[in-house]
This record gives structure tokens, sequence and C-alpha cells, in this order.
């Protein structure tokens, strides 16, 4: 079943965070008329607050963990609300852990309710600290069950599980999203994830703090392309896992240097412990998505940098 955006009503929950406001633009963009759903724990209205005279948009205030009743059809449920930073998810954990779990259970029935569409945002997080590199969606992970971040990584392992389970057991149309380190404008300066903790710090003129030796490895996607990937994820007959994030791989001093750069200031670095669990490494096989999607990330880190800084300037 592929789905056609233009005309479809579509549910997005954690429409008011950063990537599902992104989201929400874009399927707006496409045709769709958006019903943005979210408790605002991690998200913020300022985020749609462009979106308030929008008639092709309405928002409902509602934890996803509890029973969700909309009136008229769906087309289509999209499942992103999830605390999605390790400053959210370390001090919401059982929050976490629900929402991956009852919230997904929630919007699963409701698309087989409304004989719709589900999607879920899953991520890279599945993997673990990898043992194998780069990561394709055959690989099982090397994750750390009772470890501190295992509260997002299994709770997303769960939705998964969950999802399919859904789609064998009652035929309904899945798409998951394994979605790689994603940054651009609208994370929260003190969202605690590297770019903008790198940014905030850069424009402070403090030190830019870096864990261990900052040999650690991340691949970025800007979140221009990362949406753009959910959209041809959408449209596309695939259940997937498909993973969405970017191929070239950086090392966290490496990025701190970038980022330093992109606002205009000599990198001064802080080295810190490591944190419990932290992966070695961390970058997607992407060929599933290039030859069945066609998707290709499309801006550079410096051009992403570069608008993403101008964001927070202008904020």
């Amino acid at each position: 079943m592929s789905l056609d955006l233009d005309g479809a009503r579509v549910l997005v929950t954690g429409g008011a965070g950063f990537l599902g406001s992104h989201l929400t633009d874009a399927l707006l963009a496409a045709g769709a008329h958006v019903v943005c759903v979210d408790n605002l724990l991690t998200g913020t209205p300022v985020n749609i607050a462009h979106l308030e005279d929008e008639p092709a948009c309405e928002f409902v205030h509602h934890d996803v963990t509890r029973h969700l009743d909309i009136p008229g059809s769906l087309d289509a449920v999209l499942h992103f609300a999830s605390p999605a930073s390790p400053v959210d998810y370390l001090e919401l954990p059982i929050q976490t852990l629900k929402v991956g779990a009852l919230g997904t259970h929630n919007m699963l029935g409701l698309a087989k309710d409304k004989q719709a569409l589900f999607m879920l945002a899953s991520t890279s997080e599945v993997y673990g600290d990898p043992l194998v590199h780069p990561q394709p969606e055959t690989y099982w992970g090397n994750v750390n069950p009772i470890g501190p971040r295992g509260v997002y990584d299994e709770a997303k392992r769960f939705a998964e599980a969950m999802a399919f389970a859904y789609h064998r057991t009652h035929g309904i149309p899945i798409r998951v999203a394994r979605i790689f380190n994603t940054y651009g404008p609208r994370m929260r300066t003190r969202d605690g994830r590297a770019v903008p903790t790198f940014i905030r710090q850069a424009m402070e003129g403090v030190p830019l703090t870096v864990h261990g030796e900052g040999t650690q490895t991340r691949s970025l996607c800007y979140v221009d392309d990362t949406v753009a990937g959910f959209l041809a994820l959408l449209r596309s007959g695939m259940a997937g896992p498909v993973n969405i994030g970017g191929p070239d791989e950086i090392t966290m001093l490496q990025l701190a240097e970038e980022v330093a750069a992109a606002v205009g200031v000599e990198a001064v670095i802080d080295h810190l412990p490591r944190p419990l669990d932290d992966p070695q490494v961390r970058r997607p096989d992407t060929t599933l998505a290039r030859t069945e999607l066609g998707w290709k990330p499309e801006v550079s880190l410096a051009e992403g940098l570069r608008r993403t800084v101008a964001w927070y300037r202008g904020a």
C-alpha cells in the first residue's frame, strides 16, 4: 500500500517536537491535513506556532499512553512521540518506556480502527553499541537492556516488534524508519545532543564538552533530508525497517571543530568522562533507502551547520 499525501488526513504524534514539527510542515506542503498530537513533555508550542492559523492543521493536547479518540477518518498514523535525547530519556525513563510500549499499542489500535497506515519513528539506538559496522537493517544489535540507555533502546525495539505483530496479525500496512542522528533548527539548546550543545557552547564562548577522547563517531543528517526520507518511505510499499541517516562518519572531536568553525570561533575543547554504554561507532548502511526509495541526503554538513547556526542566532 502506497500513500498519496495530497488530500490525506494524517495524525502525527509528537507533532510539536523537533522532528514531528518538521514532518508536519512537510506533510502540509504535500497537501495533507495534519492532526498534530503532543503532550508537550519535550515538545513545545513554539515549534508549531507558525501553524496556528493553518486550516489544514489541528492540534490535540494529549498523552498517547492513554486512549485517544479521533473523530472522522484517518489515512495514516505516524508515531513520533518519545523523548529522544539522552538528557530527556535519562530524566524520564518510565515515560520513555511507556510511550514506546503503551503509546505504540494505542496508536496501532487507532490505525487498526481507522484502517490507516501506521508509521513508526524508530532509531539507530536499536543497534546499541554495534559490533557490525556500518549497520544494515539485518543487524540485530548489541543492546544492554538494563543499562540507563536501555529505556530508550528497548522501548523502540519493543515498538518495532509490536508494529510487525499488528502487521502480521491484522494486516495493517506499516512503515518503520530507523532514524540516525539528525540535527537542525528547533532543537532545544539544552537538548543534550551534540550539535545543539556545541552550538550553544560556542555561542556562549565556553569550552565545547567532548566525552572521552572524542574518537567515537556519529553520522549526521540535516533535518530536511531526514524528513524527505520519511516521505519517500511513506509513499513506498515497504514495511521496513529502513535506515534513514547520513552515510558519512565523523568523530565527536571533528564535529566540535566543525561547529566552532560554523559559529566563527576557535574550538576550545573540554574532555569529560564517557557516559555508560555510549556507542563507539554509529553509521548506517543506507543501501536500502538509496536503491528502494531513491533517497539520499543532499545537504552537506557544512551547509547544514550554517543553516542551523543561523536559526539559533535568529531564535
